[in-house]
């Protein structure tokens, strides 16, 4: 018999009930130490005091009156936005995933407003992942992804990662944009370097298309930028996100300059709930809190701690482990045992991780991690790697 909850995720046999900080607390009373922070999505941590005072507060003012009218702490964030990164203006999803929708039609719409309808193939790479919806899963083209899901929606070039000649064939008289992730998260914690970030860049300005960042994992300080392409000194078009900027609260955006978004006028887009005055409000504190310079320096501070540490777990395990990547509180452990192992390691450990592709851990803590936490989490870490190794895994 199909459970009451549809069965798409492989759930671990855990209930938690309770968070504090980098801290989660299971139902009998097990404290576990999160290197996962809900996928990137608790920025400031579980239940951070800042955040339930804002949305409390908010929350006995108004919660949602929808866009058919103003709706003050939705502009209110979105100046912010724009004040603090490329964009002259923003949309509000709930979500990475309507974010994706919305930036691939805004693309090709772009390019329909500029008569050039023809105009709209958008390029993507291997290990991609933009969301789970048609146009998402479309544009991954991973097997697992689409597989059972089709018609699928036409108009997205697939290419291998880091195949600069294949890149180079493909943009064409039916191309509008480029699609990339600055850090692939899902796709294994792969940093595009700022030199190849910056050849894009370049690349779109000479064939004149637009560049679009999806920003949902890597964004609001994970990489400690608050965008990770401020990394290569250069700027998008079009910009998805989501995740970390509600720090918990289901908040996504995209930002965009004027002309990008040009053919975006009057009902060609939507959202009941994107903006609504609770995730505004509380997408507000977040990012009032992260773009602070000495936040990000901080953020800055304890990756290098964090990543060297981890550098030490790689060398004492190297049965487990292969190495570190990713930038920032971005991190992969590369594995030379199955993700999942290791994950499940963890648990036993009382530690959180989240497995991704390409034989790859992520940790990905709250970008408030202490250094007493930091030194708690490689003794959990090491825990967890012996364990595997006494049990010949």
């Amino acid at each position: 018999m199909i459970p009451s909850i549809l069965p798409t995720y492989n759930r671990a046999p855990l209930s938690f009930v309770e968070g504090r900080g980098c801290w989660l607390v299971e139902a009998d009373g097990r404290r576990f130490l999160d290197l996962g922070a809900g996928i990137a999505v608790n920025a400031l941590g579980h239940a951070a005091p800042e955040l339930v005072e804002v949305l409390t507060r908010q929350a006995g003012k108004l919660w949602h009156v929808s866009n058919l009218y103003q709706v003050p702490e939705q502009e209110a964030l979105a100046d912010k936005l724009v004040e603090e990164t490329f964009a002259d203006t923003v949309f509000f999803t709930n979500s990475g995933t309507e974010a994706c929708e919305l930036a691939v039609k805004m693309a090709r719409k772009h390019f329909a407003e500029a008569g050039q309808p023809e105009r709209v193939e958008i390029i993507t790479f291997e290990g991609c992942f933009h969301g789970r919806s048609s146009a998402a899963i479309a544009a991954s083209g991973a097997e697992k992804m689409v597989a059972g899901f089709g018609p699928l929606l036409e108009g997205f070039v697939h290419l291998p990662w880091g195949d600069h000649d294949a890149l180079r064939a493909a943009v064409g008289e039916r191309t509008c944009a480029i699609m990339v992730e600055p850090v692939q998260g899902e796709g294994g914690i792969r940093v595009l370097p700022d030199q190849c970030l910056k050849g894009l860049r370049d690349m779109c300005d000479e064939a004149g298309i637009l560049l679009i960042l999806d920003e949902v994992q890597c964004g609001v300080g994970r990489t400690g930028k608050l965008f990770a392409h401020e990394w290569a000194g250069i700027a998008p078009d079009i910009m998805m996100v989501a995740k970390g900027i509600g720090g918990g609260f289901p908040l996504g955006a995209v930002l965009a300059t004027e002309a990008a978004a040009s053919g975006m006028g009057a009902g060609s887009h939507g959202s009941t709930y994107g903006g609504n005055p609770l995730g505004c409000a509380v997408g507000k504190a977040v990012l009032d809190r992260v773009s602070d310079p000495a936040f990000l320096e901080d953020v800055n501070r304890r990756a290098g701690l964090l990543r060297q540490k981890l550098e030490g777990l790689v060398a004492a395990h190297p049965e487990v482990f292969e190495g570190v990547r990713g930038e920032g509180l971005m991190l992969g452990l590369k594995c030379k045992v199955a993700p999942a192992d290791v994950v499940t390691a963890g648990y036993d450990a009382q530690v959180i991780t989240v497995p991704a592709a390409d034989n790859v851990v992520r940790i990905l803590p709250p970008l408030t991690i202490t250094e007493d936490e930091i030194n708690e989490a490689l003794t959990r870490l090491d825990a967890a790697a012996t364990a595997l190794k006494e049990a010949g895994i």
